[in-house]
């Protein structure tokens, strides 16, 4: 088996870096070896990704095989928390280079996982954005919705825009906001709408 899954939201702060993590311990426990890419990490202080860094670490503990480091997985690192495009205050974004970057790392797995950021619809460059980079990824993705209020008009758009790119998708909620509330606001339409429910929790 070789598969890539690039694992983005419905915006940011939803737990893509979590499920990121579910995912590499899912495919490791049957058997298959693992890696982690995050082109790029905003937010970043004194050049450490934090997100970048664990899961290096976690794929690292799951594949003796993943021989490459953080330089390698989390390529480009901004300090300001903001769209890439802002981030790199005026640096431009090497496409090629995150591909050819994503075809190294395949070297080294079964199933790699990339972690985007943000949501689909931040912006790389002024007219590219985080769909445009999953297109050009050629992988399937994994999309992430909260579990608050609010997240059905999320989750809509984010299937419309990933729909209407023809990209193959599976699609999951991350219920950690509004627990209580979840089941009785936004569950019932989402149930209805889309005929199952699934969550990260489940991965």
């Amino acid at each position: 088996m070789k598969q890539t899954f690039f694992v983005t939201a419905t915006n940011t702060n939803v737990g893509k870096t979590y499920t990121c993590e579910k995912l590499l311990i899912k495919y490791a426990n049957m058997g298959y070896k693992v890696g982690y890419y995050k082109p790029i990490e905003t937010g970043v202080i004194n050049n450490n990704p934090l997100d970048g860094s664990s899961m290096l670490r976690l794929a690292k503990s799951l594949n003796s095989d993943f021989t490459v480091d953080i330089n390698d997985v989390v390529p480009y690192r901004f300090d300001l928390p903001a769209a890439p495009y802002v981030a790199s205050k005026g640096l431009e974004i090497d496409v090629n280079f995150l591909i050819k970057q994503k075809e190294y790392l395949e070297q080294f797995c079964d199933v790699l996982i990339i972690e985007g950021a943000g949501g689909l619809m931040v912006p790389i460059r002024k007219d590219f954005f985080i769909i445009d980079l999953i297109k050009k990824f050629e992988c399937d993705a994994i999309l992430v919705s909260p579990s608050n209020l609010g997240c059905i008009n999320d989750t809509l758009l984010s299937h419309k825009v990933l729909s209407d790119y023809g990209i193959k998708y599976e699609w999951y909620i991350n219920l950690y906001n509004d627990k209580e509330s979840f089941y009785d606001i936004s569950y019932p339409f989402l149930k209805d709408y889309f005929g199952e429910v699934r969550f990260v929790e489940s991965i």
